[in-house]
């Protein structure tokens, strides 16, 4: 990266900030306008431009305060062996004590929202029943920071840190009760909450939640069949379809009640986030086309199609059968008027080729019959990246709007993740660590198909990095860091922006 004057004062301004955890006032000294042909003024004035970080991940704070246990406490505790470096989320980035200078960054970068989770058991220790007002504390004043930035606050209420409370009593997502007790603690958060927020998720990639925590069991709660990983109990052939469909319920209950009672007086807007990969076919052949189609169908349609058109994808109908849950008319019905936009997570491409049904091993991924892969003629769909399902692939994020806007009929959509990881190495200095070439190249090539898109028709309305800082990456633990802040775990958690921060800060500067 070409270091100029300008930029040099950006870094400053930013460094200000990020010094041993106790931020500083804001430098007098402001950046001078750089002029980059690409920047923010290329997008609609009201397009929102946002970073985030999720609970779990970046919280830390796990036994403080009166918050109670979720499922990634018991798993990580349990099976540390399925997290990369055997870690937890108790400490995070321990954003719970240092939001304040955190936010802060947010303003200084010159982003206009910012997106975090809200902890189930924060609010409801154990699920439902007593409500801990420490918890709705901590909510307030970061809502209040948020606001008090000139900052949006984006909130979603399920980013998978479930109550391992309801867990124990009735299997969490396996069971139909979670819809009202998803209810409960969404209407105490619109009730508390909803006069300061006006942008409200209601689940954070329910995909992600299925398949890896009830098909192959790298994730809490960590269920599956034999063939299918390693898990103690769990069936892939059909907790899969029951988990996402009482997801999908929850989701409808909580957005229900929030249209019925808060909205017309509160004024905002609810949806939900849903990732997907975008998938190429492998070949020009009919099938492997088809086998592609399918793909979107069953990683983004599964949970797209019945919040639009309150039913499944037809080819999931199709080879799913029986094994899949049906709607009644009421719930059809409620979905469909459910979200006033669609948030979507995307990171990456891959191919698709047709495959062969296997009856005796059933999965998520073998009743598409499709398999995916990230090479052909031994070449990758594109750069390679520390995790080894995340190559990099511009056009792929330019293809889904497309692919939404057609087939969903052109929704409000906030791109709510977008980001690249790299290999935690501390043995090099933090000062080349901080030279992130790869990320700036990443957000530089996506929001550059975004625009297209936007031009294209896209009824595209707002992109969030993702994320903030490092933090807790689910199963690769600490190995890997996706924030565009460096958070220094081996001195105090100290932060320091990467050079993607202020690339990001000459983007949008006014």
């Amino acid at each position: 990266m070409r270091i100029t004057s300008s930029s040099l004062l950006c870094l400053i301004s930013l460094t200000t900030l990020l010094v041993s955890g106790v931020a500083t006032a804001t430098p007098s000294v402001q950046p001078s306008h750089y002029v980059i042909p690409f920047n923010r003024s290329l997008f609609p004035s009201d397009f929102l431009f946002g970073i985030g970080n999720s609970a779990y991940q970046a919280e830390g704070a796990s036994d403080v305060d009166g918050r109670g246990p979720c499922i990634w406490d018991t798993f990580t505790k349990q099976h540390p062996e399925k997290i990369w470096d055997r870690s937890t989320g108790n400490v995070g980035a321990d954003f719970y004590h240092r939001y304040k200078e955190d936010i802060k960054v947010v303003k200084e970068i010159g982003l206009d929202s910012f997106r975090f989770s809200i902890s189930w058991t924060r609010i409801f220790p154990k699920g439902k029943g007593a409500i801990n007002p420490l918890g709705i504390k901590f909510y307030n004043n970061l809502i209040d920071e948020v606001l008090a930035n000139g900052l949006i606050p984006f909130v979603t209420l399920f980013h998978w840190d479930f109550p391992q409370a309801l867990e124990d009593e009735y299997g969490g997502f396996l069971s139909s009760k979670v819809a009202a007790d998803f209810r409960g603690y969404a209407n105490i958060c619109f009730k508390t909450f909803g006069d300061r927020v006006k942008h409200w998720v209601t689940l954070n990639e329910p995909l992600s939640y299925t398949i890896n925590g009830y098909n192959g069991g790298t994730f809490a709660p960590g269920r599956c069949s034999k063939y299918a990983g390693n898990c103690s109990a769990g069936d892939s052939a059909t907790e899969p379809y029951i988990v996402a469909h009482n997801l999908i319920l929850a989701h409808e209950a909580a957005a229900t009640l929030y249209k019925t009672k808060y909205q017309a007086h509160q004024k905002g807007q609810i949806g939900i986030t849903l990732p997907t990969h975008y998938f190429l076919p492998k070949s020009k052949s009919v099938a492997d086309q088809k086998a592609a189609i399918r793909a979107l169908d069953f990683f983004f349609g599964w949970y797209a199609h019945p919040v639009i058109y309150g039913d499944y994808p037809e080819s999931m109908k199709s080879l799913v059968g029986a094994r899949l849950p049906k709607f009644t008319k009421l719930e059809s019905e409620n979905l469909k008027r459910s979200i006033d936009f669609l948030g979507v997570n995307y990171y990456t491409t891959y191919y698709a080729e047709h495959a062969a049904p296997d009856s005796a091993n059933r999965t998520f991924y073998t009743d598409m019959l499709a398999s995916l892969t990230t090479q052909k003629n031994g070449v990758a769909v594109g750069t390679p990246t520390a995790l080894n399902w995340l190559f990099i692939y511009p056009k792929g994020i330019h293809l889904l709007m497309k692919y939404i806007k057609n087939t969903y009929n052109n929704p409000i959509i906030y791109i709510t993740e977008n980001g690249i990881a790299e290999s935690r190495n501390d043995s090099i200095p933090v000062n080349e660590a901080l030279k992130d070439s790869t990320r700036i190249r990443y957000h530089d090539g996506h929001l550059k198909f975004l625009l297209q898109a936007i031009k294209e028709g896209v009824n595209l309305k707002g992109y969030y990095s993702w994320s903030f800082s490092d933090s807790f990456e689910w199963d690769a633990g600490y190995t890997v860091r996706f924030g565009l802040i460096y958070v220094d775990y081996k001195n105090n958690l100290r932060r320091h922006p990467k050079y993607s921060a202020f690339w990001l800060q000459k983007f949008l500067l006014k």
